[in-house]
């Protein structure tokens, strides 16, 4: 990626248009838009350890030092950050027993098995930096990796529907306030995406979802319309406070029902990476190997401390792409902030006071753009959907991912993005074994 030859490159200032990963803004503007990767991965970062019964505050603090394990392996050059992966969640109740929201009871014997995924998924890296990365190409080529982007947005897409809702205990089939606040927020994304002037343009994210925040504020402390934002957290938080770590456990059990959530984090690695690659016009694949070891790492010092396993995440790289800047400095931005966050409980409650519409509303945009995103890797690569073979295997996946196709096998459960990642692959290799035959296009 860059002429120096250098581990890492020298990051060249350019002030308008696309933003390379080796390129840079000016300070100031790297800051602001660092700020709105925090508030893109911040939901999910948070919400995922909450889901599986562990402590937030760690997560967050562990996001920001796996996206700088991540930027050392990938020597700056691949644009990512990393947060607590979702694909954890179904084996870690399951390997705990724990119920879903509350306190985890087992989190030490859950930390050992994402501490055995995360050296597998490094070993594996190993393996791709050894024999090459061709051989994840045609594990996985590019009709796959946009089926499996776009499953991931696909499955991702009820999440942002319920936040946007308002769909809560008291609250089952949600509210209108709720979705007209949403619709706010991603109307103000939309516009500022578009027609704000100058640098403004670049902060869809962060503007529209101030502008969504003031709106629910407006209407719902101001006027009543809905459940008014409870400051009382931020003002009883202390600025300042150690995180609570725990020690992880390794049982026989626990790595054998977690450890093979690392098959669900490669193809999401690899798909955010194609990706990345399709939205810069640069070929990130020699990065692979390092990019699997970084977040294997990445996962390893993460549940070595108490926080969840880690993966490359997708909602940054949908601000990516509405945003089009990728330089690799504005994550070191980011984790820096992620990091002080853990350290500062009020600042976090500060930013959990943001409401579920609001965050619904930006999550509609972005798991949007995740899975439009497969479509520029299918037109980029020119997939050929008459071939039955690709139409069949991107169908399948689609609608896998879509309805969030659940299924067990021998006690490990897997969701939406497992089934359409792994269906999507055996699919499409099995239906290859008697080759294609342009006879048999679909019209």
């Amino acid at each position: 990626m860059s002429e120096t030859g250098g581990y890492f490159p020298r990051w060249r200032l350019k002030t308008e248009g696309r933003i390379l990963p080796d390129e840079r803004l000016p300070a100031g503007q790297t800051i602001v838009l660092g700020l709105q990767h925090v508030v893109a991965m911040f939901g999910s970062t948070v919400l995922a350890p909450i889901l599986m019964g562990f402590d937030p505050n760690v997560s967050i603090l562990f996001s920001g030092i796996a996206t700088l394990i991540f930027f050392v392996a990938v020597g700056g050059r691949v644009p990512s950050y990393l947060g607590s992966s979702f694909g954890f969640i179904g084996p870690v109740l399951v390997a705990t027993g724990a119920a879903v929201g509350v306190a985890n009871p087992n989190i030490g014997v859950a930390l050992g098995g994402i501490i055995a995924a995360g050296a597998l998924y490094a070993l594996i890296g190993v393996i791709v930096m050894v024999a090459g990365h061709r051989w994840i190409e045609r594990l996985m080529p590019p009709v796959l990796t946009g089926a499996i982007v776009a499953a991931i947005g696909l499955v991702l897409a009820p999440i942002a529907i319920s936040s946007a809702s308002g769909v809560g205990p008291a609250t089952p089939d949600g509210n209108q306030f709720s979705r007209w606040i949403a619709i706010i927020t991603f109307a103000a994304v939309g516009l500022v995406a578009v027609y704000a002037p100058g640098m403004t343009r670049r902060l869809p994210i962060l503007i529209g979802g101030a502008i969504g925040y003031i709106a629910y504020l407006v209407f719902a402390n101001g006027m009543g319309y809905g459940a008014a934002v409870d400051f009382s957290g931020v003002a009883a938080a202390s600025w300042f406070g150690m995180p609570t770590f725990t020690a992880p456990v390794f049982t026989a059990s626990a790595i054998t029902l977690i450890a093979p959530v690392v098959i669900i984090l490669v193809a999401e690695n690899l798909g955010h990476i194609k990706a990345i690659g399709a939205m810069t016009g640069r070929n990130l694949d020699p990065y692979l190997g390092r990019a699997f070891i970084g977040d294997g790492v990445a996962t390893m010092v993460s549940g070595a401390f108490g926080a969840t396993g880690m993966t490359t995440y997708a909602e940054n790289m949908g601000v990516m792409a509405v945003t089009r800047i990728f330089s690799t400095l504005v994550f070191l931005v980011a984790a820096a902030v992620a990091i002080l966050l853990g350290f500062s409980p009020k600042f976090g409650a500060l930013i959990q006071t943001i409401p579920g519409p609001v965050l619904g509303g930006l999550s509609i945009v972005v798991f949007g753009l995740i899975a439009a995103t497969a479509g520029r890797i299918w037109v980029e690569n020119k997939v050929d959907f008459a071939e039955p073979r690709n139409l069949i295997t991107v169908g399948v996946a689609l609608v896998l991912g879509a309805g969030n196709f659940k299924l067990d096998i021998a006690g490990f459960t897997l969701d939406g993005i497992g089934t359409a990642t792994i269906g999507a692959i055996v699919l499409y290799h099995a239906l290859g074994f008697a080759g294609s035959r342009d006879s048999d296009r679909i019209a």
